[in-house]
């Protein structure tokens, strides 16, 4: 897919999931609601203050939106509480963070009774529309994972690889991003991106074809890696970058927002169901691109 709208046209021929939110009590979390019931996205079920989420929901005319449910919960750990507890009991698809602190969230859906955990990491993967580049372009991880290990940076790829599949990517091209093209002992970053190469080539991480170190601009740019004379499947068409840590992620992802001026969405992948995770400071717009991720994701579209 070339950009969101494309994303959000496979969502409205889909059945409608359901949504449950956390702390559902912010103007752009029930902005991005309506939104989503306007385009046949899905159905939600909120969580939080009963009497502010009624409120905004007159705000944004979604009064008597029969799509959504309200359920009050008395403070931010209820909340997070009862709206993962909707998913592992089957009353909704898609948990998604509202106006609280992602630990919270977090702590719900790491609950050994009813949580949401399947025993694998748990990482961020970010989709970004980028004013002037020809595709939409995979980042992982920028949220979750601070120093990843070697196997959890293989589990990290495999996460991104299942939700780039899910969206039209046949066969992902992966790129373990440092900042040389060449393997340094002073460098861990590239010493993990070679591992991983070797990885999938010995069939490891499957589904996909990695390659690293690979910088940035060789990653993505056909014509910096010519000059550069880099030969590789993936260089200069990376559908996926991975970073080598979550500095790393968090600064590129922010780039690309406030600098590039790109469109995001974005999804926890590795647990059982799909994890809406976007910053409380997220537009209505970004937090309605996560939900056609999750959606798509969701239905293994």
């Amino acid at each position: 897919m070339k950009n969101f709208e494309q994303v959000l046209e496979k969502t409205a021929n889909m059945p409608s999931l359901t949504v449950a939110v956390a702390v559902a009590e912010d103007p752009e979390v029930i902005e991005s609601v309506r939104l989503a019931i306007s385009k046949n996205l899905a159905q939600f079920i909120l969580f939080g203050d009963e009497d502010k989420i009624k409120s905004m929901m007159v705000d944004h005319s979604l009064k008597s939106a029969s799509e959504v449910k309200v359920i009050n919960a008395g403070n931010e750990q209820t909340a997070a509480m009862m709206a993962v507890k909707a998913v592992h009991q089957g009353e909704a698809n898609i948990v998604m963070k509202g106006n609280l602190p992602t630990s919270t969230i977090l702590k719900a859906v790491l609950n050994k009774e009813w949580g949401l955990r399947t025993g694998n990491v748990l990482s961020h993967v970010a989709l970004f529309e980028v004013p002037g580049y020809e595709r939409l372009i995979y980042l992982t991880d920028a949220a979750m994972n601070i120093a990843p290990s070697l196997e959890q940076k293989a589990q990290i790829i495999e996460n991104a690889v299942g939700v780039a599949k899910k969206l039209g990517v046949t066969y992902p091209k992966v790129a373990a991003l440092a900042a040389i093209e060449t393997v340094n002992p002073n460098m861990q970053a590239t010493i993990d991106a070679a591992a991983l190469a070797t990885l999938n080539r010995e069939g490891t991480i499957t589904g996909c074809v990695v390659d690293g170190p690979l910088a940035l601009d060789n990653a993505i740019s056909i014509k910096a890696a010519k000059h550069k004379n880099i030969q590789s499947d993936v260089a200069g068409e990376a559908d996926i970058l991975v970073t080598p840590t979550i500095e790393v992620g968090n600064a590129l992802y922010k780039s690309l927002m406030y600098f590039a001026g790109a469109k995001v969405g974005a999804v926890i992948a590795g647990a059982t169901a799909p994890i809406i995770l976007t910053s409380r400071a997220d537009s209505a717009e970004s937090k309605l691109h996560s939900l056609a991720v999750a959606a798509l994701v969701a239905r293994g579209e």
